[in-house]
């Protein structure tokens, strides 16, 4: 999948769309999900045009990495479900069901999470 600039993040972090901000910094951005699977459900994006988490992993520079994956965390402490845990999930591809093709990860707390997912079998 490639990169689309015209993607609803891309028009997020350019100030087109606005967005229910949870927390900035330099390379990352968290925001609200408009449509909240659980109580607490945030996504946080790097603000570089990455695609997934293997394109970000890949290519986005070590100061990058590092301010999303600490935005993942300050994200979690500032909503308090850390401390009833919570669940991280990012979608890649087609398979992945990845909506938006922007790397984000949804930070899902407040509620149990259930199973994580069927077996098949």
């Amino acid at each position: 999948m490639a990169y689309d600039d015209q993607n609803i993040f891309a028009k997020i972090l350019r100030g087109e769309i606005p967005c229910d901000k949870v927390l900035e910094t330099d390379h990352s951005l968290a925001f609200n999900d408009i449509a909240p699977a659980r109580p607490v459900h945030v996504l946080v994006i790097p603000k570089g045009a990455y695609v997934s988490s293997d394109d970000f992993t890949a290519t986005a520079s070590d100061a990058e990495i590092i301010d999303f994956w600490r935005a993942v965390g300050e994200v979690a402490r500032m909503k308090g479900v850390e401390k009833s845990g919570y669940r991280l999930i990012a979608n890649a591809g087609e398979d992945g069901h990845q909506e938006v093709p922007h790397f984000h990860m949804h930070v899902l707390g407040g509620a149990s999470a259930g199973p994580m997912m069927k077996r098949q079998g």
